[in-house]
């Protein structure tokens, strides 16, 4: 497999410039574009070749509200770990919801545990990996999303019982993620949490360590040497 310098300039740019965005314009999405984004998605890795995800599309304004509603009350109830700091507390009550309300699509990401039967390669030693292939997928869509000039928010504060109830899915399924999706007039040149002080990206330099844990790399040393 070979990739021209510009299509690996394309590909780094994707990963570089993709954002948690909360602010959508109502432009509907051309069906062709989403059947791209769905078949990113689909097209992720996922172990032992699993493939636990399902794509809820979520269109119509009632159900839109409903989502918003669920994911408003948990932020609520949320809140109440920062209450000894109010600062902070006003900060997190502050994270726009609205988008799942504003932008035209939203999907939800789910997750079935049971894909594949009783035994699946991988899954069986890490259970987990059903969910981390789902997060694969997510990753894919936000990449996809990003190169056709798309801006995507991932809402991950709800109680999944009531995804559950408002989105009619199985009591077996886990919905993983609800991602809004549309275009916007507001995309941040940085993560939004980084640029309100929230947080700040960590220096990678001390998240890697060679051979062991907690041994930092000789500086100048090549890792693969």
């Amino acid at each position: 497999m070979f990739f021209s310098e510009e299509e690996k300039n394309a590909v780094y740019k994707a990963i570089y410039t993709r954002r948690d965005v909360r602010t959508f314009r109502p432009d509907p999405i051309a069906d062709d574009v989403v059947i791209r984004l769905l078949e990113a998605a689909h097209h992720a890795p996922s172990v032992g070749f699993m493939q636990p995800w399902n794509f809820v599309l979520v269109t119509t304004d009632e159900l839109k509200a409903k989502l918003a509603w669920a994911a408003d009350k948990e932020r609520r109830a949320l809140a109440i770990h920062y209450e000894n700091d109010p600062s902070r507390q006003d900060h997190f009550l502050g994270l726009k919801i609205e988008g799942l309300k504003q932008a035209p699509l939203t999907i939800c990401i789910t997750c079935d545990p049971t894909r594949g039967g009783s035994h699946v390669l991988g899954r069986n030693s890490i259970p987990e990996t059903d969910m981390m292939s789902v997060a694969c997928a997510i990753q894919n869509l936000w990449l996809a999303s990003c190169a056709e000039g798309l801006a995507m928010g991932w809402v991950s504060f709800y109680k999944r019982n009531d995804v559950r109830d408002i989105l009619e899915i199985p009591p077996h399924i886990d919905p993983v993620a609800l991602l809004s999706i549309g275009y916007t007039d507001q995309y941040p040149s940085a993560p939004i949490l980084e640029t309100s002080g929230w947080a700040k990206r960590r220096s990678l330099e001390g998240l890697v360590f060679q051979e062991k844990w907690g041994v930092q790399p000789k500086e100048g040393s090549d890792p693969n040497s």
